[in-house]
C-alpha cells in the first residue's frame, strides 16, 4: 500500500493551534446554539412514543408508531420481550464523531447513547477507533475471528471490499421487515433511490447504513467577491461580472486574479496533496461529459487514458500556479487554518467549513462573517452546465458477520440513521457527523449549527456528487491513480505519461480482483450517479 497521507478531521483540529487556532468540535459547544424554553421537561408530544425531551422542539425529534425510528424501537422491544436481546451491543466509533452520541445536546436534552439505553435496555458500548483506522481495524477483527465489534464504522467506498470478505452481512431482509424509509421524497436521502444506492448499498444489496455527508462543498470570500474595487477590476480584465465562478475556466480565472502570495492571499486550496488532493481531480475529470464522463466503461474497460483524462490532469497540474508554494503536502490542517486566517479566495473541502470557521466561538478565525458557499464548477456541454462533485470519507456503518444480534444491529443502525434521530444528531457541534438527508437541511438547528446560507448549497450539492470508486480494489484503484497524479504535479510524467501508467495499473487490479465481478459492481455503481444538469446562464 502507498503511503498515503491520512490526516484525519479530529487531527486536523487537534493541530489547529500551528495551524491558526481551529477550535475543536467540542470546544464550539452548545453555546453557539441558542435553544430556549423546553418544549416540556419529560413530555412526549401528543402520538408520540420516544425520541428526545427537555429542550425547545424537542418534539422535532419524537417520533411516533409508524416511522422508521418508532418501528426501530418497538422491535426491540419486542424481541427484548421474548427473550433474545443481548444486554449491550458494541460500536466500533471512529474518535473524533463519538461527542455526537454522547454529549447531551442541546441544553437539557439526553444524549444520543442515553435515549437509546433509556428506550431499549441495551447497553450501547461504544469503542473508539483511532481516525484513520477504521478500515485496518475492522479488517484485523474479520481476518483474526476477533469478534470484538457487532458493527463497524468505515468510510463508505469500502462497502465493497467488505463485502466481499464476508466480514459484514447483507441486510436487505432487515431492510424489507422494518422499513427505513430512506427514499422517502420529504425527509429521506438528496436523489431518493440513487442516493440509497450512493450511500447503502454495494451490488444492489444493503450493506451499510450511512451515518455522514462529506460531501465535497465549495466556500469563497464574500468580503473579497463584493468588494467594489475588486468586481470593477476583474470585469475590466476579463470582460465579465466578478461572481461565484461556474465554470472551471471561470475558476482558474478568478483563482489568477486574486492570487497574490505576495500578500498573503492564495487564489484557490483545493487539496493537491497525496491521499485527499485526487478528490478534486474526480470533480475536473467526471464533469468532461454529459451527463458523465465515467471511469469505466459498463464493460470494465478503463476510461481515464483519453482525451477527457489528459485535459483534466493537465488543468489539475496548472492550477497550482494559483495554490501555496507547498500545495503538494498541504493536508487538512493546513487548508482550514489558512482559509480561516483568511488566507485564500476560494477552496473545496468538507461541508463542515464554515461550521467550525464562520462562528463567533472560534477566535482564530478571521473570516466569521465573510464565507459564502457555492455549487461546483462545471463545463458547458451540449448547451447545458455539468457540474459534478464527489463524496470522499464519510463514514457508513456495517454489522459484522461474527455478531450474535444481527436484527438488534439493524435496528440500531435504522433508529439513528432516520431522519429525525439524525438530524437531532448532526446539529450536534460535538463530532463529525454532517448532514445529507433532505430533513437535516430543513431542520433548525442544523442550519444554525452549519449556517442556512451553506444548508441550501450542499443539498444542491449533493445532488450533482458523482461517487469515488466504491467496488472491490478501492483502495488499489485509488493508490494508482494517486500515486501517478503526484507524479504528473511534480513534472516526473506528463499528464499524457501518468494517464497510460494509470490504465496499466487499473487493468492489472482488475485481473487480480475478477473481471466478472468488477463489471457487476461497475454497473450497479452507475445507478448512484446523478443526471442533474444546469442552464448556462443563471
Amino acid at each position: 500500500m502507498s503511503n498515503l497521507i491520512r490526516m484525519s478531521r479530529r487531527d486536523l483540529l487537534a493541530t489547529g493551534g500551528r495551524a491558526l487556532a481551529l477550535t475543536a468540535a467540542a470546544g464550539i459547544a452548545p453555546q453557539f446554539i441558542r435553544p430556549g424554553r423546553a418544549y416540556a421537561a419529560d413530555a412526549l408530544a401528543p402520538g408520540m412514543i420516544g425520541g428526545p425531551t427537555g429542550f425547545a422542539g424537542a418534539e422535532r425529534y419524537q417520533y411516533g408508531p409508524d416511522t422508521p425510528e418508532g418501528r426501530a424501537i418497538e422491535a426491540v422491544k419486542q424481541i427484548k420481550g421474548a427473550g433474545k436481546a443481548p444486554t449491550k451491543i458494541v460500536l466500533g466509533l471512529s474518535d473524533g464523531s463519538i461527542g455526537q452520541l454522547t454529549k447531551p445536546f442541546p441544553a437539557g436534552a439526553p444524549s444520543i447513547k442515553d435515549l437509546w439505553e433509556k428506550e431499549t435496555g441495551i447497553t450501547l458500548d461504544i469503542v473508539g477507533v483511532p481516525n484513520g483506522q477504521e478500515f485496518t481495524k475492522t479488517m484485523q477483527d474479520i481476518s483474526t475471528k476477533g469478534g470484538a465489534f457487532d458493527i463497524y464504522a468505515v468510510e463508505w467506498n469500502r462497502l465493497g471490499d467488505l463485502a466481499e470478505t464476508g466480514g459484514i452481512i447483507k441486510m436487505d431482509d432487515y431492510v424489507a421487515a422494518h422499513k427505513p424509509e430512506w427514499d422517502d421524497p420529504e425527509r429521506g436521502y438528496v436523489n431518493g433511490k440513487k442516493g440509497v444506492s450512493l450511500l447503502n448499498q454495494y451490488r444492489g444489496s444493503t450493506y451499510g447504513v450511512s451515518l455522514d455527508g462529506d460531501f465535497q462543498t465549495w466556500n469563497y470570500r464574500t468580503d473579497l467577491f463584493n468588494d467594489e474595487n475588486e468586481k470593477k477590476a476583474f470585469s475590466d480584465k476579463h470582460g465579465y461580472a466578478l461572481a461565484p465562478p461556474r465554470t472551471f475556466k471561470q475558476l482558474d480565472e478568478i483563482a489568477a486574479f486574486f492570487h497574490r502570495p505576495d500578500k498573503g492571499l492564495f487564489g484557490c486550496t483545493d487539496l493537491r496533496n497525496q491521499g485527499w488532493g485526487y478528490t478534486n481531480w474526480y470533480q475536473r475529470f467526471t464533469s468532461m461529459a454529459s451527463p458523465n464522463q465515467y471511469l469505466f466503461s459498463d464493460d470494465g474497460k478503463p476510461l481515464i487514458n483519453s482525451d477527457a483524462g489528459y485535459k483534466a490532469t493537465q488543468e489539475y497540474v496548472d492550477s497550482l500556479s494559483y495554490h501555496s508554494p507547498d500545495a503538494i503536502s498541504w493536508g487538512w490542517p493546513e487548508q482550514y487554518g489558512n482559509f480561516a486566517a483568511g488566507g485564500a479566495a476560494m477552496t473545496c473541502a468538507f461541508s463542515n467549513l464554515p461550521k467550525f470557521l464562520d462562528n463567533k466561538s472560534n477566535e482564530g478565525s478571521k473570516i466569521t462573517g465573510k464565507i459564502g458557499s457555492m455549487l461546483p464548477p462545471g463545463r458547458e456541454i451540449d448547451g447545458q452546465l455539468v457540474r459534478r462533485s464527489v463524496l470522499w470519507f464519510s463514514l457508513s456503518a456495517s454489522i459484522s458477520s461474527q455478531s450474535k444480534n444481527p436484527e438488534i444491529c439493524y435496528l440500531l443502525l435504522q433508529w439513528l440513521g432516520s431522519s429525525r434521530i439524525y438530524s437531532w444528531m448532526t446539529a450536534n457541534p460535538s463530532g463529525y457527523f454532517d448532514p445529507f438527508q433532505l430533513a437535516n437541511f430543513a431542520d433548525p438547528l442544523v442550519r444554525e449549527t452549519y449556517h442556512a446560507y451553506h444548508m441550501d448549497v450542499v443539498r444542491e450539492t449533493v445532488s450533482r456528487v458523482v461517487p469515488s470508486i466504491n467496488y472491490p480494489g478501492a483502495t488499489a484503484f485509488h493508490n494508482a491513480l494517486d500515486e501517478n497524479l503526484v507524479a504528473a504535479l511534480t513534472k516526473s510524467k506528463t499528464a499524457q505519461e501518468a494517464m497510460a501508467d494509470t490504465e496499466k495499473q487499473w487493468m492489472r487490479i482488475a485481473r487480480r480482483i475478477g473481471e466478472d465481478k468488477l463489471v457487476g459492481a461497475i454497473k450497479t455503481n452507475k445507478e448512484a450517479w446523478p443526471t442533474t444538469l444546469d442552464p448556462l446562464e443563471g
